[in-house]
């Protein structure tokens, strides 16, 4: 595990006088928190199985850093003094503070005691050094901070010692040279935390949270404080990277002070049974032996033992550290249809995985004890997943151990800047230092498989700049995966930069779809979301998600057949992995498997589990992609067509089938050739029936013409299935330009359409290749890769679409000659019907 560490000069030698007379000042035993009786609990608006079990004594009281222990240690978690501040105030040395707050539980959470943001705020309490860890004499005293949102300022008996900016990095500091004589020492920390209101990386942390995806903040220290006593030469980070190949550990022992005069013992063990002991000078990578290395996966997540003992020239032991790594590789390889998958240990392994954002109604950024951090893992072992994607958020690293001893792989998110417009340069500076951070601090951890640098093109600035940070965080960590742009396809992204090992998109209800490349797999980085309201557990009373449903047995029906999608996405299409929202209910966001509360089960984890374990079973690569769709009726008359030559009446005739339309709302125009209809943004064409098969392959083709082209969604013909249309060819307001489009998925036209002008489209549904393509005038602008399509029994439609189950993107202009074709017509038949009568 890595860490970053604020050392200050090397300290001048103090006179022994001196020394003597502060060790022997030092005391063994702190004030019990207990002092402090003026905190009090906040009333959580939904507590959870654990929100009782919180005290001054019981604030997370467990070693925070599984990966580098060390004997002796204290833990500063506790009644802290508290109070809101002021840019710029003086830091309130030897002053007592008004308000008693619960570390480290952050600031607008029950558990803290004080439930509300401040932008600037205070921390203060005293400490006590046991004497017998010799602090002065032998050894130095390190301040560590899991994290602190956002900049930090340490300051221990008025001086600083200390300063960290993002909130998601641990830090120290090594106080030893700010002690003074007496058995109180005085630790002020100072926070800014200005949340959404700056660039700064918040995740979905917003100062006023809304009803949908952005929630309260956590500001402040959000996890663990403890002090320990280190020799002046001693471990700071371990690196370890496994070779199953070679069965060996590559270990890294980074150290303060000159490491060419030091020496790594290194002993590995199984259980109480050493199976490798390794001496090395400490500087480079030491290769360890594990001899018949057993490997870590999830289906035996079995892990080693590691102590590393520091020597100096002496061969005196001067520090010593535990640790443990597990066995494992992840990578790409083709399967037998030829697409890349993902593999754990050499196998593809399909990754069935969870949004998990790690918010608690009672601690919101903080679990309220151990036993509920692992709660969530546990139980997604439970409902037989075997991947985690951590959203926009990081976790005390205990979470990550975790997850290493469940055996769960994790994707690691960067926890986002805010929405809404371009970061600027400084801000775009910071967000790649803390990413940089987050990777080397992380990057130890067994279960973490893989990085995800952006969301849904959340903060992102540049595609290049994204493409670039992708190779950056890749060869920072070569063992892991990147995956650049989760939902790439999706809401604020700037493309597809192409980077990276995963092409990820998001779909709601979904499953994403996206085909393996020749360099990247694939995966559904966000799909169902299907909720279901339960009274007395909701954070605002009532909830949303992207599909409701009115209870258990509804919801455990929508997400086997939603599951049943994916199994299907992974055989046809190649998807290695796909992402459920989510593990949780958050806040108004009620599609989790469980409450906000974690009190209710909303599902029937059997069915849950049945399906995960099938889809993990049976998506090893061996698919054969999609059936072949069949020729098609020939010739570019279509399958069915409407000429609107009509001129007068309610009805538009088939002139091919026998699928008169009836018209609504519609007026008869000038056509490019005879009559066509125009519609007023309130009218369409109803043919009555399914003309088209939209789960094979398709074509319709049109003649249209705008009356407006502004920021609204006009659909020229679709197909309805009673909740949102199989395909849209249409005018996207959204991004003003032409488009045939799935929902979540758009092939667009370079140019924005002209009003007034007749433009010839033809969207393109080819499901043996697996693509939406779109034509205009004739010529193939634009094609997205579309493996599955929806299904849909409901009418074709000219004039409108339907979303959500209702009718929407009414056209505002003319339409003429729309043909339906039950095959993907080619480039020159395509180009011989935009040529003008």
């Amino acid at each position: 595990m890595s860490r970053v560490s604020r050392r200050q000069k090397i300290r001048r030698p103090w006179a022994a006088a001196a020394l003597a007379s502060i060790v022997a000042a030092l005391t063994v035993v702190a004030p019990p928190a207990t002092a402090q009786p003026s905190w009090e609990m906040g009333t959580p608006k939904l507590p959870t199985p654990w929100t009782h079990l919180v005290s001054p004594d019981n604030a997370l009281p467990e070693y925070p850093r599984p990966q580098l222990t060390r004997k002796d240690w204290q833990n500063l978690n506790g009644v802290w003094e508290f109070a809101g501040a002021k840019a710029g105030e003086a830091p309130p040395f030897g002053k007592t503070l008004g308000e008693r707050i619960l570390v480290p539980y952050p600031a607008e959470s029950a558990l803290s005691g004080i439930e509300r943001h401040e932008d600037y705020m205070w921390y203060r309490r005293t400490v006590s050094v046991p004497a017998d860890w010799q602090v002065g004499s032998r050894n130095r005293l390190k301040l560590n901070f899991g994290a602190v949102d956002y900049l930090a300022s340490v300051y221990v008996n008025g001086k600083k010692v200390a300063e960290h900016k993002g909130g998601y990095g641990a830090f120290s500091a090594d106080i030893t040279d700010a002690l003074k004589p007496g058995a109180q020492q005085e630790i002020v920390v100072g926070v800014e935390d200005r949340a959404d209101k700056t660039w700064q990386p918040v995740g979905k942390q917003r100062i006023v949270p809304d009803r949908g995806i952005f929630y309260e903040g956590a500001s402040g220290i959000w996890q663990t404080v403890w002090m320990e006593p280190v020799a002046a030469a001693h471990v700071e980070n371990l690196g370890m990277v496994p070779d199953i190949d070679t069965n060996t550990l590559g270990l890294t022992v980074q150290t303060s002070g000159d490491a060419s005069k030091l020496t790594a013992e290194v002993i590995v063990r199984d259980g109480g049974a050493v199976v490798s002991r390794k001496r090395s000078p400490a500087g480079g990578e030491i290769k360890v032996d594990v001899p018949q290395a057993k490997l870590w996966s999830p289906d035996n997540p079995f892990l080693y033992d590691l102590d590393v003992v520091l020597r100096d020239a002496s061969d005196r032991p001067v520090d010593r550290v535990s640790s443990y790594f597990g066995m494992r590789e992840i990578g790409k390889v083709e399967g037998a249809d030829g697409k890349l998958r993902m593999t754990l240990n050499g196998k593809i392994l399909f990754q069935m995985s969870t949004l998990d954002q790690g918010y608690w109604p009672d601690g919101i950024y903080t679990a309220p004890t151990d036993a509920a951090l692992a709660f969530d893992l546990e139980q997604h072992k439970e409902l037989g997943f075997n991947t985690v994607r951590k959203h926009i958020k990081t976790e005390p690293d205990r979470w990550y151990y975790h997850a290493d001893r469940l055996g769960l792989l994790v994707w690691q998110d960067m926890p986002a800047m805010r929405t809404g417009g371009r970061p600027p340069v400084d801000a775009q500076q910071q967000f790649e230092t803390e990413l940089h951070e987050i990777v080397e601090e992380k990057k130890n951890w067994t279960s973490v498989i893989g990085w995800v640098p952006f969301n849904e093109g959340w903060g992102e600035w540049n595609r290049e700049a994204t493409g670039r940070i992708a190779d950056e965080v890749k060869a920072q960590d070569p063992a892991r995966l990147v995956n650049a742009h989760s939902g790439v396809n999706c809401c604020d992204s700037l493309g597809d930069s192409g980077k990276g090992d995963v092409l990820d998109w998001h779909a709601y209800v979904g499953p994403g779809t996206p085909v393996p490349d020749e360099n990247r797999a694939s995966m559904d980085g966000e799909h169902g979301g299907f909720g279901l309201e339960i009274d007395g557990h909701m954070w605002f009373g009532e909830g949303h998600a992207y599909e409701m449903t009115p209870d258990q047995a509804t919801l455990t029906r929508r997400y086997v057949e939603n599951q049943t999608d994916v199994l299907k996405a992974a055989q046809r299409c190649g998807i290695g992995g796909a992402i459920y929202t989510q593990i949780t209910d958050v806040e108004h966001e009620v599609n989790g498997f469980f409450t906000y509360d974690r009190q209710v089960k909303k599902m029937d984890f059997a069915q849950v589990k049945a399906i995960n374990e099938q889809i993990i079973r049976e998506s090893d690569g061996s698919g054969t992609g999609a059936p072949d769709p069949g020729p098609g009726t020939p010739g570019t008359d279509g399958v069915h067509a409407y000429k609107f030559d009509e001129g007068t009446g309610t009805t538009a005739a088939d002139a091919v089938g026998d699928a008169d339309a009836t018209l609504t709302g519609a007026e008869w125009a000038p056509g490019v050739q005879g009559n066509a209809v125009s519609f007023n943004g309130n009218g369409f064409a109803d043919t009555g029936s399914a003309l088209v098969n939209s789960a094979s392959s398709y074509s319709a083709s049109a003649w249209v013409k705008l009356d407006v082209a502004d920021g609204a969604f006009q659909t020229v013909v679709s197909q309805d299935t009673g909740s949102n249309s199989a395909f849209f060819l249409q005018y996207s307001g959204q991004d003003q330009r032409w488009a045939m489009s799935f929902v979540g998925l758009r092939a667009l036209s370079p140019e924005k359409p002209e009003v007034g002008r007749w433009y010839h489209l033809t969207g393109v549904r080819d499901a043996k290749a697996g693509t939406v393509s779109l034509y205009v005038d004739g010529k193939k602008v634009a094609a997205q890769s579309a493996c599955l399509a929806p299904e849909s029994a409901g009418p074709t439609v000219i004039g409108r679409g339907q979303y959500g189950g209702n009718q929407v993107d009414f056209l505002r202009g003319d339409v003429d000659d729309v043909r339906l074709f039950d095959r993907a017509l080619t480039d020159q038949e395509i180009a011989s019907l935009a040529t003008r009568p």
